[in-house]
C-alpha cells in the first residue's frame, strides 16, 4: 500500500497566516537604485554561464517586469502569464490542470476548484500596505512557488515576482544570489526568516548605494 504525499500548497495555506510578517522591521524602504542591478548580474553570470538561452529568456523577462512596475500594473496571474512566456521562450502558458510535484516528489501541490481563485487573491496582497515590503515581497514569492501554477519555470518566475513587489515601489537589491535556497511549505519560521533576508538584502542594498553616492 502507497501512501499519498501530503499536500505542500494546503499546508502553505494554513501556514501563511501564522507568519509573524511584522518581524522585518519597517514597512516600506527609501526608493535608491543600486549601482549593481543584482537580478541582471545573477542572470548575466551564474545562469548565463549554465545556459546562455536561458539567461536571454530571463533578462528579457525582467526587462518587461521593471516595465510593469513603473506602470504600476496590479500583481496578477494574467501580469505573471506575460513573464512566464518570456521566462520559457514559449508562445503561450497555461496553468496546470492537476497536481504538480517538487523536491524530487516529496512536496505536492493539490489542485481543488478554488485554487487559482486563492492564488488571485494572494497576488492581490502584495499592494497591501498594511504588510512590511520586504514581507510582501517574499510571501508573493512563496505563494508563486508553493501554488506551483506552471508545469515548469516556477522558481524563476517567483524570484521575478518578489523583484516586481520591491520594483514597483522602487527598491531593486545589488544582489540575489542569497535568496537561491530552497523552502519549505510548512515552515512558518523559515517563511518568516526569508522576509527577515529580503529586508536585510534591501538594507545592505541601501548602504552600499548611499556609499556609493555620499
Amino acid at each position: 500500500m502507497t501512501t499519498e504525499t501530503a499536500d505542500a500548497l494546503a499546508a502553505w495555506c494554513a501556514v501563511r497566516s501564522q507568519v509573524d510578517w511584522e518581524s522585518t522591521g519597517f514597512r516600506t524602504a527609501t526608493r535608491m537604485t543600486p549601482a549593481v542591478d543584482g537580478l541582471a548580474a545573477w542572470f548575466d553570470g551564474p545562469v548565463r554561464r549554465r545556459d546562455p538561452d536561458r539567461a536571454d529568456r530571463l533578462l528579457a523577462a525582467w526587462a518587461l517586469v521593471r516595465t510593469d512596475a513603473g506602470q504600476n500594473e496590479p500583481l496578477t496571474p494574467a501580469l505573471l502569464a506575460g513573464w512566464q512566456r518570456l521566462v520559457l521562450g514559449v508562445p503561450a502558458v497555461s496553468l496546470r490542470h492537476g497536481d504538480a510535484f517538487a523536491k524530487g516528489g516529496r512536496e505536492r501541490y493539490g489542485l481543488t476548484s478554488g485554487t487559482w481563485r486563492d492564488f488571485g487573491d494572494f497576488m492581490h496582497q502584495s499592494a497591501d500596505g498594511a504588510t512590511p515590503l520586504a514581507a510582501r515581497a517574499a510571501r508573493a514569492y512563496l505563494d508563486v512557488a508553493f501554488f506551483h501554477p506552471y508545469p515548469d519555470g516556477n522558481a524563476r518566475l517567483a524570484l521575478l515576482t518578489l523583484a516586481f513587489v520591491l520594483e514597483r515601489e522602487g527598491v531593486r537589491l545589488d544582489q540575489v544570489g542569497p535568496l537561491q535556497i530552497t523552502r519549505y511549505a510548512d515552515d512558518p519560521a523559515g517563511a518568516a526568516d526569508f522576509a527577515g533576508l529580503v529586508a536585510a538584502l534591501i538594507r545592505a542594498t541601501h548602504r552600499r548605494a548611499a556609499a556609493t553616492t555620499g
